[in-house]
Order: C-alpha cells, then sequence, then structure tokens
C-alpha cells in the first residue's frame, strides 16, 4: 500500500506548506505511513487526466490512499471531480479529503450513490462557485475584457458549460443544484436545455 497526497494551486502566492501539515497529521493519525506529495501549479479548469493528478491516478494501484485537502483542489468541475471518485472506486483506490472528511471506502456510499452525491454537491458547490468565479474574473479583467452578459440574441452565459450541465442532467442532480453552481435561475436553466434539445 502507498499513500500519496495531491496539492493543486493556481498562482504562486498560494502556499502548500500548511496543506501539507494537515495532510501528515492525518496520515500519521491513521497510520498511513509516509506519505508521497505530488504538487503542482495549474488551474482547476484543465482536465485533471492532462494534469499531474491524472498520472498519479493512472499509476495507483488496488488498497493505495490518495488525500487532498479538499474536493475543490481536484477540479473546479463537479463532473470531474464526480469522474474522480468513479476512477477511485473501480480502482480500489482509497480517497480522503480532509475538508469535507469525506472517505470512498465509507459503506454507505456504495448503497447510496445518488445521495451521496448530492450531499457532496452541498457541501462543495460554495467552494466551488467561489473559487471559480474569482480565477474567472482575475484572469478576465487582466485580459481588458468587460464583464457581464453576453448581448445578442441566441446566447447565453451557459454555452460554455454545455457539456458539464449535460452531464449533470444525465445523473439526475436536481435543477436547481445545476442552476447554482452555474449562477443562473432555474428558468433559464430549463430555457437553456430546451434550446439544446
Amino acid at each position: 500500500m502507498a499513500t500519496y497526497s495531491y496539492l493543486r494551486v493556481s498562482t504562486t502566492d498560494q502556499d502548500t506548506d500548511k496543506n501539507k501539515l494537515e495532510v501528515l497529521k492525518f496520515a500519521n493519525s491513521k497510520k498511513l505511513g509516509n506519505v508521497e506529495f505530488v504538487e503542482e501549479q495549474i488551474s482547476g479548469k484543465a482536465n485533471f487526466k492532462k494534469r499531474e493528478l491524472g498520472t498519479l491516478l493512472n499509476k495507483m494501484q488496488k488498497g493505495d490512499v490518495l488525500i487532498v485537502p479538499e474536493l475543490s483542489r481536484i477540479a473546479r468541475s463537479i463532473t470531474q471531480i464526480f469522474e474522480v471518485i468513479e476512477i477511485v472506486k473501480e480502482k480500489e483506490i482509497i480517497l480522503y479529503s480532509l475538508k469535507e472528511n469525506f472517505c470512498s471506502n465509507d459503506k454507505s456510499i456504495t448503497s447510496t450513490v445518488a445521495t451521496t452525491i448530492f450531499a457532496l454537491v452541498a457541501q462543495i458547490e460554495r467552494d466551488l462557485i467561489s473559487l471559480r468565479t474569482k480565477e474567472a474574473l482575475i484572469a478576465k479583467k487582466a485580459q481588458g475584457i468587460k464583464l457581464g452578459r453576453p448581448k445578442g440574441k441566441g446566447k447565453s452565459k451557459l454555452d460554455e458549460h454545455k457539456e458539464d450541465i449535460l452531464k449533470l442532467v444525465a445523473l439526475k442532480v436536481p435543477k436547481t443544484i445545476i442552476a447554482k453552481q452555474y449562477n443562473t435561475s432555474v428558468v433559464n436553466l430549463y430555457g437553456f436545455l430546451n434550446y439544446c434539445k
């Protein structure tokens, strides 16, 4: 059994020292042995399969342990977080997320997948929205892009998230949660989904 910790930061200003201490303290309390840290500085928007996280998941084996400070460090998309959790379950890797007190090896996760997904969405939704919004605003301001709703008939701010939204709908995530995730109203979401048909 090997124990790894994945630490991702978006900017050079962010420090992982605090996260490392929390991970080591947790690993010691669970007697998980030595922890190998995998760190990278990259936006959470990048697909996890193209990041160090994807490489790490590929090499991990049954019984290995992966510790993350919080689920929002895995990705900025709930869909991608779900994908990582599915990979972890399939490979029988044990994933711990410290902030949410989440363990993928929990028996209840297998028996009540839907309930767990909705619980996870509720727990990490606010963090994801806040972090993603801050990163997007900083990037757009740096590029001199005017912020606000796109103008013109047929344009929607949801267009760029179409693939993720349709995946969440397929997973039967409630429309109210999806609407909150993408900072829109349920009415607008239904209109967008009708437009996608």
